[in-house]
């Protein structure tokens, strides 16, 4: 067959870019000690940052909800796949935020287009910040609106941007933890700026939420901001929480219009009714078990003065995600597979996920994770760190 796309050559420039992605297989439960592709690792890429995802309560919750609403949940959400898990799982999910209500999305990437689509027009504009998640910039770049990324946490650049802006609808969209780079958006600032500007700001806390914050309800709780600050939430289950899918809150105004409007919702079957019984155990033990999250900022603490004390280039972020800079795509490739074959498992991130010659290892820190475990993984580093240094 004639390939039409020039697929082959595509894929070929992406090999000799080493810039090719490829899946590797788990073959078991999401924690520390994992086994890939038949050999065993410790791993330090995964988002489960409270270390839920395998937790016996959650499993448990699954499948009594299993029992009770079988595994599918049958339908979309307004015809009759809304459950009583679904349902209270909302509930929670707003009480928990400080918001009038929620609504759960099956994916984050869903969420985010369900919104944006549904606030926008052609008469509206939208400004993200640069290094966005891309769900986020799909979304803003569909949804017909006049479309502006600004400088990375650049107050000033966005101010001028809104200045200039006519479209009597303007929102301001922000990652609240950078999932390649792990720093946090300037909220309160950003907060101000909008209120001044009227303009509405929102908040994808996806790797904020269950780990920032007093209570752990994210960088927004953090920062001390509510409804009328940040109108539009976005967070995820699926890190923190251990489970899958995402939800908006917001108030009951904003939560009724993406049911009538937002497509990602209304076209989309609703997630398993079990998955809404573990993300609500889930949320309970995030309020019950803080020292989980402070055993996580430990080892965080713990990694970065050791990593500076080798001379490793780390990036300003003090949450989980502990990119190390390497440059090339090259060289973050030779140095992901110098780790794996010491047992440590840690992803390689390369263009076009991040700017070219800004290649890194992006290590992430789980409250599972123990201070041997870390050990583990700063020796490794070093090592690999040396080999890889004499080559270049």
């Amino acid at each position: 067959m004639m390939d039409a796309f020039n697929l082959q050559a595509r894929l070929k420039e992406r090999q000799q870019q080493h810039l090719y992605r490829q899946r590797r297989t788990l073959e078991g439960a999401q924690q520390p000690e994992v086994v890939l592709d038949g050999q065993r690792y410790l791993a330090f890429c995964s988002n489960d940052y409270l270390g839920l995802a395998n937790d016996p309560r959650l499993k448990q919750s699954a499948i009594e909800a299993v029992r009770r609403y079988g595994v599918g949940s049958g339908a979309s959400h307004l015809v009759s796949g809304h459950s009583a898990e679904h349902h209270a799982l909302e509930e929670e999910l707003a009480a928990f935020t400080g918001r009038q209500r929620a609504l759960l999305f099956s994916t984050g990437y869903m969420a985010n287009l369900g919104a944006i689509s549904a606030l926008l027009d052609d008469q509206s504009a939208v400004f993200e910040d640069r290094l966005n998640h891309a769900s986020l910039l799909d979304a803003g770049l569909n949804s017909g609106a006049r479309f502006q990324r600004y400088l990375h946490n650049d107050v000033d650049n966005l101010a001028s941007r809104l200045g200039k802006a006519t479209q009597s609808h303007k929102l301001v969209v922000t990652d609240g933890v950078f999932s390649m780079d792990g720093d946090v958006a300037p909220l309160n600032e950003l907060a101000q700026l909008c209120h001044d500007q009227q303009a509405w700001l929102m908040v994808d806390d996806a790797h904020g939420f269950g780990v920032l914050g007093e209570r752990g309800a994210g960088l927004v709780e953090a920062c001390e901001l509510d409804q009328q600050q940040v109108p539009v939430l976005m967070a995820t289950l699926g890190k923190a929480l251990g489970c899958a899918g995402a939800f908006i809150a917001g108030s009951e105004t904003l939560i009724e219009a993406l049911i009538q409007f937002a497509r990602s919702y209304i076209y989309t079957t609703a997630m398993p009714p079990a998955v809404a019984a573990a993300g609500r155990q889930a949320l309970s033990i995030v309020q019950q078990e803080p020292e989980r999250r402070l055993h996580l900022q430990h080892l965080i603490r713990r990694f970065r003065h050791e990593a500076e004390v080798m001379g490793l280039t780390l990036m300003s972020s003090q949450t989980a995600i502990q990119p190390v800079l390497v440059g090339s795509a090259a060289r973050a490739m030779a140095l992901s597979a110098s780790l794996l074959q010491q047992g440590i498992w840690v992803t390689a991130i390369r263009p076009p996920t991040v700017p070219a010659g800004m290649s890194r290892l992006r290590i992430t820190l789980t409250a599972a994770h123990t201070d041997q475990q870390l050990d583990r993984l700063l020796h490794a580093l070093e090592r690999s760190w040396r080999e890889v240094s004499d080559h270049d």
